[in-house]
């Protein structure tokens, strides 16, 4: 699997997601398989690239490569800047933002809003090439199917982004209009598979090892882009490589495993973001590493009242050795959350 000539070790992604893909889960994620990992959005307004939060996001130290960056916007020029800054500062794939449902986003006519404009998508396409192609460094596409049920025209713009110079295509299964309701369809992405050479991606919905085969086969994908199903089980990936790979699915990971990597991706997210913000942001990724786990939501209630990161990682670190007193491996999906004597301790 290759973006341009950039080769990939494999052909399983990390989607971008705002909040979510930060430095320190995008590196969990690829040394628990995923061959590749796009950044969270970062905005082409100059104004902003000076705010912590963008600084955060433009931080790539220690990343493994590839390093790729979504970037998000309506203006051509801006959007053009934007990929050479970002360049400046480690970037060796630029991805084009037109698949963010999120409203903040498309009410300024950025992320999916763009599918609605053909010929200002196609501008800032071209304009993100040009800037990007002196320094060779490949352009990449994210968009949906198309902004509503009715206007499904992924496929027309995957047609100019190729002509215009993009090295592949990732395509959501899912109009705009949609959100993330509603099941991701694959009819659309097999389309576009079919109307270009680059290669495509599907994303949507691919939460499985069966699932991940059933996708492939339905699009004929080159590769496939995994988002929300990540979130606390970043082991995904390797659980879909090796049964891609055998026919046969792995074991669900020992308790104990599990957390060693969450206390590794603890330690490196609060080195990124500080004691008072990182012991915050940290518990969305505690909360989802807990969820389907027994007795996971009690802690999670408890685990939002602490305020230190050491206090944080030692609930988690004590968490984990109780429920590995009672459970050699973490339970399969399914299994009722109820053994509450784990929050005890917290």
């Amino acid at each position: 699997m290759k973006i341009g000539h950039i080769e990939l070790p494999n052909s399983l992604f990390v989607a971008p997601m705002a909040g979510v893909t930060d430095r320190p889960f995008r590196q969990l994620c690829k040394r628990l398989g995923a061959g590749y990992a796009v950044s969270e959005m970062v905005t082409s307004r100059r104004d902003l690239w000076d705010s912590l939060k963008t600084s955060r996001r433009a931080d790539h130290a220690g990343e493994t490569a590839p390093i790729a960056v979504q970037i998000a916007g309506t203006d051509a020029a801006m959007m053009a800047e934007a990929a050479v800054y970002n360049i400046d500062r480690g970037a060796q794939i630029i991805d084009i933002n037109m698949g963010c449902p999120a409203k903040k986003v498309c009410n300024k006519w950025a992320g999916s809003a763009l599918m609605q404009d053909e010929p200002l998508a196609l501008a800032i396409v071209e304009a993100v090439v040009a800037a990007c192609a002196p320094r060779g460094v490949p352009v990449t596409l994210k968009m949906r199917t198309g902004w509503c049920a009715r206007v499904r025209n992924a496929v027309a713009i995957a047609r100019a982004a190729e002509q215009a110079g993009i090295a592949m295509v990732t395509v959501h299964g899912r109009t705009r209009e949609q959100g993330y309701q509603g099941d991701a369809e694959y009819d659309t992405i097999a389309a576009v598979k079919a109307a270009v050479r680059i290669p495509v991606v599907a994303n949507g919905d691919v939460d499985s090892p069966r699932k991940a085969r059933d996708v492939l086969r339905a699009t004929g994908a080159d590769a496939l882009m995994i988002g929300r199903a990540a979130q606390g089980r970043p082991w995904i990936f390797r659980e879909i490589a090796h049964f891609l790979a055998t026919g046969e699915e792995l074991e669900a990971p020992e308790v104990l495993q599990a957390k060693h990597w969450l206390l590794e991706h603890l330690d490196d997210h609060y080195g990124l973001y500080g004691e008072f913000s990182g012991v915050r942001t940290a518990r969305k990724h505690i909360g989802w590493a807990v969820r389907a786990l027994p007795g996971g939501e009690a802690f999670r209630d408890a685990m939002n009242r602490i305020e230190t990161c050491d206090a944080q990682a030692r609930a988690v670190a004590e968490w984990f050795d109780r429920l590995a007193d009672r459970h050699r491996r973490l339970p399969r999906a399914g299994v009722a959350a109820n053994d509450d004597h784990l929050t005890r301790q917290a």
